[in-house]
C-alpha cells in the first residue's frame, strides 16, 4: 500500500507560493534568496528522496512547472524525477507537459484512495498546496516533509488552509540542513493512536 507524503519547501509563516520568483507573486523568490546558500544540502536530501520514492502526486499547474524545467536537466536527481511514475489531478489536463504521466480527472478523494490501493511505496506530492489541502481534508495524507525557509515573507499561499477538524502529527525527524535551513518529518497521528 502506498503512502501519501507532502514534500514542501515552506516559509517559516508557511507561504509556499512562487519560491523561486517565476509566477509574479510580488514576494516571489524566497527560496534563493533565504536559502541559496545551502542549495547542495538541499539537493543532497532531496535527491535522496527521489530515489526512495514511488511516484510523484501533482496538481496540473505545478505538473506544468516541473514539466518546463525538468526534463532538459541530467543527474541521478533528474533522471530520476523524469522517468518516475507521475499522476497528475486535473479535469482539464490533456497533454501533460512532464514524461510518464497519468491524468487522474475523477473524484479527487477516490481517485488517490485508489491510487494508495494501487502504488507500493512514498507517492510524494510536490508544489500542489491546493491538491494537498484536499488531501489532508480528507485524511488522506501519511507524512510531512518540510524545508523551512529562514525568511517570513508575510503574505502569499499557505500550505495549510483552514480543515474541518484539528489534524494532529508527530514530530519524526529534524535535522539542518547547511547553515539555515531546518528540514522536519512528521506523520499523522490516527484517531487510533
Amino acid at each position: 500500500m502506498g503512502k501519501i507524503v507532502i514534500s514542501s519547501n515552506v516559509s517559516l509563516d508557511g507561504v509556499v507560493q512562487d519560491p523561486d520568483g517565476k509566477e509574479g507573486f510580488g514576494r516571489g523568490g524566497w527560496f534563493a534568496r533565504s536559502g541559496g546558500k545551502d542549495f547542495d544540502e538541499f539537493a543532497k536530501i532531496s535527491c535522496a528522496e527521489a530515489l526512495s520514492s514511488a511516484a510523484l502526486l501533482l496538481g496540473r499547474r505545478t505538473d506544468e512547472w516541473f514539466g518546463a524545467r525538468w526534463p532538459s536537466r541530467t543527474g541521478e536527481w533528474a533522471d530520476r524525477l523524469n522517468d518516475m511514475p507521475k499522476y497528475v489531478v486535473s479535469s482539464t489536463l490533456q497533454d501533460p507537459a512532464w514524461t510518464n504521466v497519468t491524468v487522474l480527472k475523477g473524484d479527487v478523494v477516490e481517485e488517490v484512495t485508489r491510487l494508495k490501493q494501487d502504488v507500493d511505496g512514498d507517492i510524494v506530492v510536490y508544489g500542489s498546496y491546493q491538491l494537498g489541502r484536499t488531501l489532508l481534508e480528507h485524511d488522506l495524507v501519511d507524512e510531512l516533509r518540510l524545508f523551512v525557509f529562514p525568511v517570513v515573507v508575510g503574505a502569499g499561499e499557505r500550505l495549510f488552509g483552514e480543515t474541518s477538524v484539528e489534524k494532529p502529527f508527530r514530530l519524526t525527524g529534524s535535522r539542518t540542513a547547511g547553515d539555515g535551513l531546518v528540514y522536519v518529518t512528521y506523520e499523522i497521528v490516527s484517531g487510533d493512536a
